[in-house]
């Protein structure tokens, strides 16, 4: 690799990092993009590989610091993943059988929605006590379960860790309070992510010296926007919906190129 695509891979591994600290998602989706556009790969399966491990890594790093925070609903997070492993390995397997180029398009009318979805108003009341329990587990589980499955199948097909499906995922589910949900999503991304991961690394679908910067590009990048994410925490919303807008122009430009 020269000079120059190292600092690429290190500024966007850090990209990934501040986005998937400061909204506990999104920094999955533009990891292919930026593989693919920025850095320079030339083999859009080779980019999901590559972004699915250092996603899994990096929302790892995040997570820890969420973790601290206490901002994590373990419980519901760990039923959400399950189910979520499961819809990323059957999503994983269909994904590698499909022509790059028709991936990256689907990849982009993907974006185009979920940043659609990002900009809609939530109508649910936060319930900041929400918890899974034996009490609560007959009204959560038949939320959480089809929901981490679907988002999984998602994530394996398009090798994405599914953050930006996952935040919203949980508060439709449960209606816990966006910063809980960044946090709780982390735990799922984490493990999408490996799971997708080791399905494309058993198929030769990693590039792992692009992964290693990527990843050590992502660790400042999370601890950064973690930082970022506590002191402009009035403005999240604005955050958001900027981030959202992002998506949508990122996505109309990869389905356009793809076609």
């Amino acid at each position: 690799m020269t000079a120059t695509e190292i600092l690429l891979a290190l500024l966007s591994g850090g990209l990934i990092g501040i986005v998937l600290g400061l909204v506990g998602g999104g920094g999955s989706i533009l990891a292919v993009p930026l593989l693919v556009y920025v850095v320079g790969v030339s083999s859009t399966h080779a980019a999901i590989g590559t972004a699915a491990v250092a996603v899994a890594a990096n929302a790892a790093t995040s997570l820890a610091g969420h973790a601290r925070a206490s901002m994590v609903k373990w419980p519901c997070a760990i039923v959400f993943a399950a189910a979520g492993i499961i819809g990323a390995a059957i999503g994983a397997e269909i994904g590698k059988a499909v022509d790059g180029s028709r991936l990256l398009m689907l990849f982009g009318l993907l974006m185009i929605g979920v940043g659609l979805s990002m900009l809609r108003k939530r109508r649910r009341e936060d319930d900041p006590n929400v918890r899974l329990s034996r009490t609560t587990a007959p009204v959560l589980l038949p939320r959480l379960v089809p929901m981490g499955l679907g988002v999984g199948l998602a994530a394996g097909f398009f090798g994405i860790g599914g953050g930006f499906l996952i935040v919203p995922a949980l508060i439709a589910a449960t209606a816990m309070p966006f910063a809980y949900a960044v946090g709780t999503s982390l735990v799922v991304v984490t493990a999408l992510g490996l799971t997708t991961a080791t399905s494309y690394a058993l198929s030769g679908h990693v590039d792992w010296p692009l992964t290693a910067l990527l990843i050590a590009g992502g660790v400042g990048g999370a601890a950064l926007g973690i930082l970022l994410g506590r002191k402009f925490a009035a403005h999240k919303m604005l955050f958001e919906r900027a981030f959202a807008l992002l998506v949508i122009t990122v996505g109309i430009y990869i389905a356009i190129g793809a076609a």
